[in-house]
């Protein structure tokens, strides 16, 4: 199956770079090209797109700025020549920051990356994995099954992501997004940008913090009123 990309950026040097990678790449179809937001969105809105490569300084809007009006964004790899927004990529979920100029092993690490994701996501379509409670996730060399009712809280770590068991810890090069959209909403409660707790097992709220099998989880300043709705408000005991 083919991930269909776009590419967003002001220089056609590099646009022609990438689209040159891209045609290298069996599982990556290129659909399209455009040098700033709007032409951006104006693809985004026509067709059905997996992954765009964006650069980040381009007139009227930066790749960030854009970034940040989109609900459902689809996978994104930054391009760019400089390294300054590294930070604000990944708060945003970024699948990957590419530095210009860009080698094309480099490239092809971010573009494995976005199909592990992919299949990831194509996989949480199937309802049968989700009834039998456990998905597997690579671990290095290895596949290591997780359990739901095993799983305390998950931990994101730049390109990296760290489930917590009851037995130990798993890390997976993985993005915090895509876990968040595969776990169950009615087990599973985002509290912070960088981590999402099991419900069942948190077992004190304390101001911003949370306490899960001894583990403090903080609990994000925006996230605050919607967690103590989900959690406290309609189950706390009054007289």
């Amino acid at each position: 199956m083919k991930i269909n990309c776009i590419i967003i950026d002001d220089e056609p040097i590099a646009r022609k770079g990438i689209a040159e990678y891209i045609a290298d790449i069996d599982f990556l179809e290129l659909k399209g090209q455009g040098e700033n937001a709007l032409a951006a969105n104006t693809l985004l809105s026509s067709q059905n797109i997996d992954l765009v490569f964006l650069d980040i300084q381009m007139p009227k809007m930066t790749g960030i700025e854009f970034l940040k009006t989109l609900k459902n964004p689809p996978m994104v790899i930054l391009t760019t020549a400089y390294s300054d927004y590294a930070v604000q990529g990944y708060e945003l979920d970024v699948l990957d920051y590419l530095v210009k100029p860009i080698s094309f092993d480099r490239f092809l690490k971010a573009c494995n990356k976005a199909k592990e994701l992919f299949e990831l996501r194509k996989s949480n379509n199937n309802s049968l994995l989700k009834a039998e409670e456990y998905f597997f996730i690579r671990c290095k060399e290895r596949f290591e099954k997780i359990k739901y009712d095993e799983l305390l809280y998950i931990e994101a770590m730049e390109n990296y992501v760290i489930f917590h068991t009851a037995k130990e810890k798993f890390i997976s090069y993985l993005t915090f997004k895509a876990v968040e959209s595969y776990l169950p909403a009615d087990k599973f409660l985002k509290v912070h940008k960088s981590y999402i707790v099991a419900i069942s097992k948190i077992e004190s709220l304390n101001g911003d913090d949370m306490i899960i099998k001894g583990a403090s989880i903080p609990i994000g300043r925006t996230l605050k009123e919607e967690v103590i709705n989900k959690l406290v408000a309609r189950k706390l005991l009054k007289r």
